[in-house]
């Protein structure tokens, strides 16, 4: 028996850094894997999907979102069942129990705990939130009574596991333990994880997964962007095939730059980015430019700016100095008013404080805006 498991579409999600120009795109990159995720059941001939929590971003997305998801989820041709998770919970403005989803072909909302007929000799077993703060685990609850009577299961959860959360006092963490001897006595025989957006497996059974986001949302996720096919049948461990379906990219640049050499170098990373209009860039600069050289540098972000969906700059890993050179600063002739404040911005660059990055940034505008940077 052959199944899609997926989870965290978060439909709807908005990102800070994006702006008014690459948000929509993001948006519809969301809506539009939907359409990939049908084509990964089709093609490899799968009985149904489940979707294990976070379909919505939250119960509060405009009804625009709602309807195109409810458009694209008409492009699959087998059942899809949607776990709510904390971010569209079950409660009194649940939009996963609105008619308008319960009314879509071959859309299943997983709305009560515990085992759901998909054909004979097969179930999934549900655990749904009805709050975003539960006070218990809800995975082991939903499993209570099961036998092993021949029947293959589908746990379908959300949450974190103990043996990933660090919050050891979190009431609603997934136990593992119990999981994994479900598995091992043949209660159930896979368990698909929703919340955790980098693909992961977890345990030792070879049976519990995450499957993580259908597009990356953060820099820090290690493998998104994917759904898992799975392959279950009898005592055999399940084959699981990870699928890649996002278009969308954050990669993390670390650059170290101390000369004009190495910012020609960060050129050549950034100009080699495919996709930019889908691309997020994190970076990390560190290093020691003089004015020209940071001028040289800004320059290039700014043009990359307008190139990509975004460029963030990690503060925290980034230590970018500034030297300010005075015969460098002399070669812009600049005069008058304007050659006092470069000798006043000059002395405080050479300090620590915050006064010192401001006037370095300072500089490098100046430097930019008078010529310097193409001489």
């Amino acid at each position: 028996m052959r199944f899609v498991h997926t989870a965290d579409w978060q439909l709807g999600m908005t990102r800070h850094f994006l702006d008014a120009d690459a948000q929509p795109r993001y948006t519809s990159a969301r809506i539009d894997a939907l359409h990939r995720i049908a084509g990964v059941a089709r093609e490899h001939e799968a009985e149904f999907v489940v979707v294990c929590g976070d379909v919505l971003e939250s119960n509060a997305v405009g009804p625009r979102v709602l309807s195109r998801a409810l458009e694209a989820l008409k492009a699959f041709e087998v059942p899809v069942y949607l776990l709510p998770g904390n971010h569209d919970p079950l409660d009194a403005g649940s939009l996963l129990a609105s008619d308008a989803v319960r009314g879509t072909p071959n859309v299943h909302v997983l709305d009560t705990a515990g085992p759901v007929p998909v054909r004979d000799g097969v179930e999934v077993v549900a655990a749904p939130w009805r709050s975003k703060h539960p006070t218990h685990d809800l995975v082991a609850a939903a499993l209570g009574g099961l036998e092993a009577d021949g029947t293959l299961r589908i746990v379908v959860g959300h949450g974190a596991v103990d043996e990933l959360s660090p919050d050891r006092d979190d009431p609603a963490r997934i136990a593992v333990a119990p999981l994994e001897d479900a598995v091992a006595d043949g209660r159930i025989h896979y368990v698909a994880l929703g919340d955790r957006h980098s693909t992961t497996q977890v345990g030792r059974t070879g049976a519990l997964w995450y499957s993580g986001t259908q597009e990356v949302t953060d820099r820090l996720e290690t493998d998104p962007g994917n759904v898992l096919v799975v392959e279950v049948g009898g005592t055999c461990p399940p084959k699981v095939e990870p699928v890649h379906v996002g278009r969308w990219a954050f990669p993390h640049l670390r650059a170290e730059l101390d000369s004009a050499e190495d910012v020609e170098a960060l050129r050549n990373r950034l100009e080699a980015l495919p996709a930019k209009d889908r691309t997020v860039v994190t970076l990390s600069l560190t290093g020691t430019l003089s004015v020209r050289q940071k001028a040289v540098l800004d320059d290039l972000l700014a043009v990359q700016a307008d190139l990509l969906a975004g460029v963030q700059h990690w503060e925290r890993h980034s230590d970018l100095v500034v030297r300010a050179d005075a015969d460098e600063l002399a070669d812009l002739g600049i005069g008058g008013f304007a050659d006092a404040a470069v000798e006043e911005l000059s002395a405080l660059a050479q300090g620590d404080g915050p006064e010192a990055g401001t006037a370095r940034d300072a500089l490098s505008l100046l430097f930019r805006l008078a010529g310097g940077a193409a001489r």
